[in-house]
């Protein structure tokens, strides 16, 4: 019996990189936040479609919230791979453990 193939998920310093149409999530949908990036508008550089305006959004995986309280941070950058840097530092940031306050004397 033959070995089922195992496809392994594209990866962005090691969160997953899904692409439907012109949106890129980054993230584990099961973890609180997730980035997800629009591709607004494309360029022709030597016969490549080459992205020159792409939205970048942070937002909450709360089921409960409204789509329009998910939002926590927006941008627009004006490449792809600024677009997915900035993504994944707010990615990082937002998943980071978070020290607990000291109270103040």
């Amino acid at each position: 019996m033959e070995k089922a193939k195992v496809k392994k998920m594209l990866e962005y310093k090691g969160k997953p990189l899904v692409r439907c149409g012109n949106t890129i999530y980054l993230g584990d949908m099961s973890e609180p936040y997730v980035a997800m990036l629009q591709i607004l508008s494309t360029e022709d550089y030597k016969g490549l479609s080459m992205a020159n305006r792409v939205a970048v959004q942070l937002i909450s995986t709360d089921v409960e919230l409204r789509p329009k309280d998910r939002i926590i941070k927006k941008s627009e950058k004006p490449t792809l791979y600024d677009a997915i840097n900035i993504a994944s530092i707010w990615l990082e940031r937002a998943l980071a453990p978070h020290p607990q306050q000291k109270p103040e004397v």
